[in-house]
This record gives structure tokens, C-alpha cells and sequence, in this order.
């Protein structure tokens, strides 16, 4: 029989591995992984970039299902946004480069001056901003007018499409739609925060922070974008409207909730003073 000296010090230890992480340590995380995605060639980034374009595609594709084969209901919608969560499942699971996963992580690196200098850390920034949001959205534009071009899917899916696409470009003015950018971003960025720990939980963290940016129709650039492209291809949205009305504020928007809303504010708590003291 095993004596109180022996049993605690296994008890103590199954309950550290069973206490949550300190926000020190998912702070590190996420550091290392931002640290090493600023250190990637041009070359990997975009065609990972690229792939997580095309990737979000399934996002429309999957709620325009939804739609369709489920029976006509107030509550039609509600379960149909499930289906938005599937491009963030692929691109994350997936370990691919979507443009606002990124307003987190490489910020952190660029905040925090260890080893390289600060205008190296600024020019990596820029470079791996500008690579994967320029594939993001050539991949995205790629899916698009694959679904509008091409008789992929059949009528009926097609008009789901056509739906959302006007839903998506349904513009609130200028400064609601970055209003509603910056709460995408801010949620995108947590999402990426509770993810390095969530273990077997990663899926319900990126469904259930997914399906709320969907369900409250907080656009995201790159997903957003799909089916703004959708509409402008398929003839019933013009360029301006596109570009203009969505694609710039939605930017602006989710790089200010992902940024400043998020990664300023852990940086602040854990690496600023509040954090040392």
C-alpha cells in the first residue's frame, strides 16, 4: 500500500497536467509560430497563400448546399451557416496562410524586439502581408469564377450562389461594413489565441468561432470575397461595388480587430509593462 509521501507529489503532478496553460506560455507559442512564418521564403507563402484562396471557396460552396437541400424554414438559415465554418476547417487544419490568421501571429514577433531588429521584423511584416493577402485573393477569385464560369453545379445550386453573393454585398456604408470587419477580425484572432492548447477541442473552437462570423454576417476578406467575386463574374455585381464597397473596408476592418483589438492588447498584458510588473 502506497503511503501519503508517495501518492502526493503523483497527485500534485496530475493536477498541474491537468490545469489550463498560462497565458504566458500560449503567448510563446503563438510567438514561435509567428516568428517562424516571418522567416518563410516568398515562394512557400504564396502557394500556400494561394491554396488558402482556394480553400475558403468551400465556405460558400458548402452554406449554398446547405441551403438548397435543406426544407424551406425560418430556421434554414441558422443550420446553413454551419457550412461556412468548412473553408476555415480546411485552411487552419490545414496549416495553410490565410491573410487574417496572420494579423495575430506575425504581430506578436514585430511587437516583442528579440533578435532581429525592428525594421527587419517591419519589412518581413510587409512582405508576408502583401504575398499572402495578393494569393489569398487570387486564389479566392479563382474559385470564384470557377463556380461562375463553369457548370460545376447545377441550376438551382447555382442561384444559392447567386443569393449569398448579394447577402455578402449587401453594404452597409462605408463604416459599417469596417465596423463589422473589426469584430470579424477581433473573433478570427482569438480563435487563433485558444487554438495552440485547445488539443481535441481545435475543431469546435474553429466551428463554433467560425459559424458566429457567419451567423452575424461579420464579413471576412478573404471568405467574403468569394462570394463578392462570385458576383461580379456572374454579371450581377460591378467592380467598384465590389472593391470599394466590401473588399477595402472588410481589410481595413479585420487587420484593426485582429491587430490592435487582440494582438496589442496580449503583447500588452504579458510582454508591456502591465505584464512584467
Amino acid at each position: 500500500m502506497q503511503s501519503h509521501a508517495h501518492r502526493r507529489p503523483s497527485i500534485e503532478h496530475e493536477g498541474e497536467n491537468r490545469q489550463a496553460p498560462p497565458g504566458e506560455v500560449v503567448y510563446e507559442a503563438i510567438y514561435r509560430e509567428g516568428a517562424h512564418e516571418l522567416d518563410r521564403g516568398s515562394r512557400a507563402l504564396a502557394w500556400s497563400g494561394l491554396s488558402a484562396g482556394l480553400s475558403m471557396g468551400f465556405s460558400f460552396v458548402a452554406e449554398a448546399l446547405l441551403s438548397r437541400y435543406l426544407p424551406e424554414s425560418r430556421w434554414t438559415p441558422t443550420v446553413a451557416k454551419f457550412g461556412y465554418s468548412l473553408g476555415f476547417l480546411i485552411v487552419i487544419l490545414g496549416r495553410q496562410q490565410l491573410f487574417t490568421k496572420n494579423t495575430l501571429t506575425v504581430i506578436l514577433p514585430l511587437f516583442n524586439r528579440r533578435g532581429r531588429g525592428e525594421r527587419s521584423r517591419l519589412r518581413d511584416v510587409a512582405r508576408l502581408w502583401a504575398v499572402v493577402l495578393a494569393t489569398n485573393l487570387v486564389g479566392a477569385a479563382l474559385f470564384a469564377w470557377l463556380l461562375a464560369a463553369t457548370p460545376a453545379f447545377d441550376s438551382p445550386t447555382r442561384s444559392w450562389f447567386e443569393r449569398i453573393s448579394a447577402e455578402e454585398l449587401l453594404v452597409p456604408g462605408f463604416g459599417g461594413m469596417l465596423v463589422r470587419g473589426m469584430i470579424a477580425g477581433w473573433l478570427i484572432a482569438l480563435m487563433i489565441w485558444l487554438l495552440p492548447f485547445a488539443e481535441s477541442a481545435r475543431v469546435w473552437v474553429i466551428v463554433a468561432i467560425a459559424y458566429l462570423v457567419g451567423l452575424g454576417h461579420l464579413p471576412h476578406v478573404i471568405a467574403g470575397s468569394v462570394a463578392a467575386f462570385y458576383g461580379v463574374i456572374a454579371g450581377s455585381a460591378s467592380v467598384p461595388g465590389c472593391f470599394v464597397g466590401f473588399v477595402l473596408p472588410t481589410l481595413l476592418g479585420n487587420v484593426i480587430g485582429g491587430v490592435a483589438m487582440v494582438a496589442a492588447l496580449a503583447h500588452a498584458e504579458f510582454v508591456g509593462p502591465a505584464g512584467r510588473e
